[in-house]
């Protein structure tokens, strides 16, 4: 009896490799071991080629599947980690700015002070008073809420925000808590 093509396992053999990640588990695997390595250590330089060599694939191949299997390239995948390890620094430590941008992975104050901006739509500075003036309210909320809710967006690159934002045509896509 002919199987019927919704359950054709012979369309693909385990030997051919698969370019759609969320079709190959073993892929899939090498990928995550990739996303793992950046969230234990987003503070360090992630370029494409290293993620790369620990997925075992090409840089090109990389960057590609990590993207359709995510939604973000790994460049705005590292972005978001060292955001949110930011605003947790900011929210719950009294270190300077300057610690945390080193703390973070960024290596200069300039580029960190600016691309926080760009992201949260507010200085490190003010999302420090912000988040204290907020922070008996917040400590009832639980962590893993708390981060997912406090996730940057970066589904669009922090440059095209930018060269939005001078044509005055960008909005920030979600909206702030009045106080």
């Amino acid at each position: 009896m002919p199987a019927s093509p919704d359950l054709d396992l012979d369309a693909h053999s385990p030997a051919e490799p698969v370019d759609d990640p969320l079709q190959d588990p073993a892929l899939l695997r090498r990928l995550l071991r990739a996303k793992d390595h950046m969230d234990a250590a987003s503070h360090e330089a992630w370029p494409v080629e290293r993620l790369a060599g620990i997925s075992g694939v090409s840089t090109a191949h990389f960057a590609r599947c990590f993207k359709r299997a995510f939604g973000v390239p790994p460049h705005r995948y590292l972005l978001t980690r060292r955001i949110e390890q930011a605003t947790t620094l900011l929210r719950d430590t009294e270190l300077t700015i300057t610690e945390i941008a080193f703390a973070t992975g960024w290596e200069s104050l300039g580029t960190f002070g600016r691309t926080f901006r760009d992201v949260t739509g507010r200085s490190p500075s003010a999302m420090r008073v912000e988040a204290r003036a907020n922070g008996s309210q917040l400590a009832r909320v639980p962590a893993c809420i708390l981060k997912a809710a406090q996730r940057p967006d970066l589904t669009t690159a922090v440059l095209e925000k930018r060269r939005r934002k001078a044509k005055g045509t960008f909005r920030q896509p979600t909206e702030e808590m009045s106080r």
